[in-house]
């Protein structure tokens, strides 16, 4: 069987699909995995055979109509859900012919597409073969569907469609108490963590003598991204006075980190360094939040994006983790919020519960069936 993964444009989605991707190869298929031509490294480096079907990145996308005028992100944050909507819907329209002509030349069998890989049911539906959705994180907005498909006018039209095509089979990583009322029917699969790797040193996998917080934002902060919210989130951090890592790009790292103390600074393999930290702090990035619960690691959400606060409500209500929203993350706010959780056996134990239900749930090896299923 020939499986055409589609990722997004940026290496949390390439490490989301990872899992499925490496299971369906290690049972005699044969995968590809597509995404932008930046992402052809990341590809490279998750040990997946990587095809670009664009050129452009995802910030182009999101800042660029499809008549070249640029575009503000808004502030508003339902219409910030809609702008990344329709952003993703441009990404599916530029990347849909170089998809769907690499199916058809590979003679693909399936197409597997992330969460807001849009151009996944299209490719698929030119080519007749079943599709596949995949969550790469706890949930996204549904009203991103809606947007995504207002800018894709001509795509859609070619299929005789008005809407976009509904999945033959939708795989969600999300733990089951985390999923929300209103989500589709689902294969569940177990979340296994991916994150670039590096030569590992002692302090990564063993805790030192004091109590060890995370920081983070992601894989993508630079000096033009995150730069400004990680700085300022480490530093009211750092008043606790414990071990701090802050998990940034090794470019970055020292700048970032200037004047703290008992600090460890620079790219980490969060799937080692997790489970050895008493707290995560961080953007609320469904990456960062599902390592952490697969690690059973109580969390600190700081959300800065208006998609991350209903499933870092989620969290929260399950007891696992305290939101500061973002604009009321205060230095004393965030110490109190981490002191309270450091404080409080509870939080450790419900996270402790959610890395028992993630580690309870079918491994990829296992959804792969449900794939050779569908081809039949």
């Amino acid at each position: 069987m020939r499986i055409l993964f589609l990722a997004g444009g940026s290496p949390a989605t390439i490490f989301g699909l990872a899992p499925l991707a490496t299971a369906a190869r290690n049972a005699g298929h044969q995968v590809f995995l597509a995404s932008t031509e930046e992402m052809m490294p990341v590809a490279a480096g998750a040990g997946l055979p990587g095809v670009p079907v664009t050129g452009r990145s995802i910030r182009d996308f999101m800042t660029t109509s499809r008549t070249g005028e640029s575009l503000q992100w808004p502030e508003d944050p339902q219409e910030h859900i809609h702008f990344i909507g329709r952003g993703f819907g441009r990404m599916a329209a530029d990347s849909l012919p170089a998809l769907t002509e690499l199916g058809r030349a590979w003679k693909a069998d399936l197409v597997v597409g992330g969460m807001l890989c849009f151009a996944a049911p299209l490719a698929a539906r030119h080519l007749g073969i079943p599709y596949v959705r995949q969550a790469w994180d706890t949930g996204e907005p549904p009203e991103v569907d809606g947007a995504a498909a207002s800018v894709m006018g001509p795509e859609l039209a070619e299929l005789g469609l008005d809407r976009l095509p509904e999945h033959d089979l939708y795989v969600d990583i999300c733990p089951p108490s985390l999923r929300p009322a209103d989500a589709f029917d689902a294969q569940p699969m177990r979340y296994i963590p991916g994150n670039g790797q590096r030569a590992l040193e002692p302090w990564m996998y063993v805790p030192g003598e004091r109590r060890r917080i995370l920081v983070t934002a992601g894989s993508r902060v630079s000096r033009h991204q995150y730069f400004d919210y990680v700085r300022e989130l480490a530093r009211k951090v750092g008043a606790l006075g414990t071990e701090l890592l802050v998990a940034v790009p090794d470019d970055v790292a020292d700048e970032l980190t200037e004047g703290l103390r008992h600090v460890r600074a620079g790219w980490m393999p969060l799937d080692v360094v997790a489970p050895t930290c008493d707290l995560v702090v961080h953007h609320a990035g469904g990456g960062t939040a599902l390592s952490a619960m697969n690690a059973g690691v109580p969390q600190l959400l700081i959300p800065n994006m208006p998609k991350l606060v209903p499933p870092s409500r989620r969290l929260v209500d399950f007891g696992a983790a305290l939101m500061v929203p973002d604009g009321e993350d205060s230095q004393d706010a965030v110490v109190a919020a981490c002191e309270k959780i450091l404080g409080d056996s509870s939080y450790r134990e419900r996270s402790q519960a959610l890395a028992a239900e993630i580690a309870g749930m079918p491994l990829p090896a296992q959804v792969v069936g449900a794939l050779e299923d569908l081809v039949g």
